[in-house]
């Protein structure tokens, strides 16, 4: 799986940097991708990367502010002519999100040539497409903005060879069914394939959320997470201005990586009054401290694979 950001600034666009927008590629398990936030000016974002919009089927919103759905109408409209005709589209967010959408497209007489399912999250989401889990969990933040976690699929354990051979069973189509059923068949008996195979491999956690400041929702959606993307809005200084403003600050996301015992956390939606240069040298400093958990500060077209 792979996660590729083309927006990682706050609030506002900056020369180096875009509003939110956070792409997750679900290969091997899926021939797709799911956006999570849509910010001004995501679709010019995609134009510079291989990603193509008819191989996006959902698309997540975090929260209704700006600088996370005015890429939206934009994006749905080209997808009509890149790869998406007759292709259903899944929007899942926020209650409103589909009124933004269908007046949006209304008002501007854009049309659409394939079909949307909306789901609108009230307080909590429980999703289950092709294997995937999707939890979301209410945040703090002024107004509804909602963390995803996304769980994948178990991975099917090694076929055992040896054994499957010990009972005269030799390589050939038939272990694809050892390998996707509880039982078999073979010369007449009914054979449990977990028996003839190593233990199911659980798939990566991946823990997105949308802006917000501490609660206790949050050690939910993280909860051993492979992977965290969070918001951190102010990197340095005194931490009680991202709190007044529903953020977070670094402090905030560090107490949460121990708290939740994330693997690795990927930190997006810094202010714009950071400069790329200004984030390297704060992230150098905090890494410097022993104390200092495994994270990244994230640029747009930062991709990781895990």
């Amino acid at each position: 799986m792979e996660i590729t950001f083309f927006g990682t600034s706050a609030g506002l666009p900056t020369k180096e940097r875009n509003t939110q927008a956070i792409a997750l590629n679900l290969e091997p398990y899926s021939n797709s991708i799911w956006l999570f936030d849509v910010g001004e000016g995501t679709q010019h974002q995609i134009l510079h990367h291989s990603i193509k919009l008819g191989k996006v089927d959902h698309i997540f919103i975090t929260h209704m502010h700006g600088d996370h759905i005015f890429g939206l109408p934009g994006l749905l409209t080209s997808r009509s002519f890149q790869g998406g005709e007759g292709k259903p589209l899944t929007v899942i967010g926020p209650k409103g999100i589909k009124a933004f959408i269908e007046t949006t497209l209304q008002l501007s007489e854009s049309k659409l040539n394939y079909p949307i399912t909306y789901i609108e999250i009230e307080d909590h989401l429980s999703y289950q497409n092709n294997g995937f889990n999707v939890e979301a969990h209410m945040l703090n933040h002024g107004i509804p903005s909602f963390g995803y976690r996304i769980e994948a699929p178990y991975t099917s354990g090694k076929i055992d060879v040896a054994a499957l051979k010990k009972i005269g069973l030799e390589p050939g189509p038939k272990y694809q069914e050892v390998k996707n059923n509880e039982t078999f068949e073979y010369n007449g008996e009914i054979y449990t394939s977990k028996d003839f195979k190593g233990d199911a491999t659980k798939g990566p956690v991946i823990a997105i959320f949308g802006d917000t400041m501490p609660c206790n929702n949050e050690a939910i959606i993280a909860d051993k997470a492979t992977v965290m993307v969070h918001e951190s809005t102010y990197i340095e200084g005194d931490k009680s201005l991202a709190n007044n403003y529903h953020h977070s600050h670094i402090e905030d996301v560090f107490d949460l990586i121990e708290t939740a015992q994330v693997e690795y956390s990927l930190i997006t939606h810094l202010s714009n009054r950071y400069t790329l240069d200004e984030i390297e040298e704060i992230s150098l400093s905090l890494k410097s401290k022993p104390s200092t958990p495994p994270f990244t500060f994230v640029k747009d077209f930062d991709s990781w694979t895990f």
